[in-house]
C-alpha cells in the first residue's frame, strides 16, 4: 500500500519530523535545489502539509502547485503564516498547537513585565560592566498599584490574568465581544483600555483585522507611566509610533518578544535602554516546543487516519469532531 504524500516546508524539531517518517513519505522543501522543478513534478502528489513561520506564508502561491492538497497543519498558536481564507475556499483544513504553550507564554510575559519594570536586563549589563563599584543603580519603576490591561482575553491571556491575580494588581481587558463568564472589567476599545489602565499585554491574534491595532493614539492614551508588553505578533504594533512614543517619552518603557520583520529588529529599537528585547522566545523551552511539535504531527496523522483534525482553527472548513 502506498503511503501518503506529506511536504514539511521547513526544518521543525526531531519529533516532528520523526513522527511523520514513521507514518508518512515526507518530502522536505528546504532540501529541494530547484523548489519549483520539484513541486511542479511532486505537487499534486502532496495531500498534508506541515509548515511554520520559518517558511514564511502558506498563501495561493503555494497551494496552487499543491492541488490535492487536504490539510496544513501549522506549528504554534498564532497562524497568520497561514491564508486560512484561501484554504478554506479550496476545502483544505487548517490546524494549529493551541493549548500546549498557554503556560509557557504566560510565565514568559510575567517574567518580561517583571524585567522591563524593574529593569533586569538593565542591571545585570550595570553590574557585569563593573559600574556597581562606582554607584548603586538607579532606582526602577514597580508592578505596586498598577492596574494591567489584556489585549485579548483568551486561552494565554487568561493564563496570564491568572498569575497577575497573584501580584495584587487590577486587571481589566479587551477583545473582540465582552465574555460572559469573566469577572474583570472590560473596555469595547483598546484606546479606552489604554486609558483606563499604566500597563498593556498585547496578546491579540495577528493578521490583517490586528495590524497596527496598537497605535499612537493607544499609546498615548497608555500615558508617560505606561508600559507596552508585546507577546502576541508585531504586526499588532505600529513600530514606528512605539519607537517615537518611547523616543518622546510618551510611554515609560516598553517590553518586546516580537517585531513587525522578524528577525530583523529596528536599529532605533535596540539603542534604547529603556526597553527590553526578547528574539521571539515567549514559547522557547525543550519541553514546549516538543509538545507544540508532536502536535503538528498528531494533527496530520488523526487526519489521514479518518479521525478528524485535532485542533481545526476558525476558518476550517471541518465542522465534525475530531475522535
Amino acid at each position: 500500500m502506498s503511503r501518503t504524500d506529506i511536504l514539511m516546508t521547513a526544518p521543525m524539531n526531531p519529533i516532528v519530523i520523526d513522527a511523520l517518517d514513521k507514518a508518512f513519505t515526507l518530502h522536505r522543501l528546504w532540501e529541494q535545489d530547484d523548489k519549483e522543478a520539484f513541486l511542479k513534478e511532486f505537487g499534486p502528489r502532496i495531500r498534508g502539509v506541515a509548515t511554520s513561520t520559518l517558511f514564511g506564508r502558506v498563501d495561493s502561491t503555494l497551494l496552487d502547485r499543491l492541488p490535492n492538497a487536504e490539510i496544513v497543519s501549522s506549528f504554534g498558536v498564532g497562524y497568520d503564516n497561514v491564508d486560512a481564507e484561501e484554504a478554506a475556499r479550496r476545502n483544505i483544513v487548517v490546524t494549529n498547537t493551541p493549548g500546549v504553550l498557554d503556560d509557557e507564554v504566560a510565565d514568559l510575559t510575567l517574567g518580561l513585565l517583571l524585567a522591563t519594570l524593574r529593569k533586569i536586563p538593565q542591571a545585570d549589563r550595570y553590574l557585569r560592566d563593573g559600574k556597581w563599584l562606582k554607584a548603586s543603580f538607579p532606582l526602577s519603576a514597580t508592578l505596586r498599584d498598577r492596574k494591567v490591561g489584556i489585549v485579548g482575553l483568551g486561552r494565554i491571556g487568561k493564563a496570564i490574568a491568572k498569575r497577575l491575580s497573584g501580584f495584587d494588581v487590577s486587571i481589566a481587558y479587551h477583545g473582540r465581544t465582552q465574555q460572559d463568564d469573566v469577572a474583570y472589567p472590560y473596555y469595547p476599545t483598546v484606546t479606552g483600555l489604554a486609558e483606563a489602565c499604566d500597563v498593556l499585554i498585547v496578546i491579540t491574534p495577528g493578521g490583517a483585522a490586528t495590524k497596527h491595532l496598537i497605535n499612537a493614539e493607544v499609546l498615548k492614551a497608555l500615558g508617560s507611566n505606561g508600559v507596552l508588553i508585546n507577546v502576541a505578533r508585531g504586526t499588532v504594533v505600529d513600530e514606528q509610533a512605539l519607537i517615537d512614543a518611547l523616543k518622546s517619552g510618551t510611554i515609560l518603557s516598553a517590553g518586546l518578544d516580537v517585531y513587525e520583520d522578524e528577525p530583523r529588529v529596528p536599529q532605533e529599537l535596540i539603542d534604547l535602554e529603556h526597553v527590553v528585547l526578547l528574539p521571539h522566545i515567549a514559547s522557547a523551552s525543550v519541553h514546549t516546543r516538543n509538545a507544540m511539535g508532536k502536535l503538528v504531527a498528531d494533527n496530520l496523522i488523526s487526519w489521514f487516519d479518518g479521525k478528524g483534525p485535532l485542533t481545526p482553527v476558525a476558518e476550517t472548513p471541518y465542522k465534525g469532531k475530531a475522535g
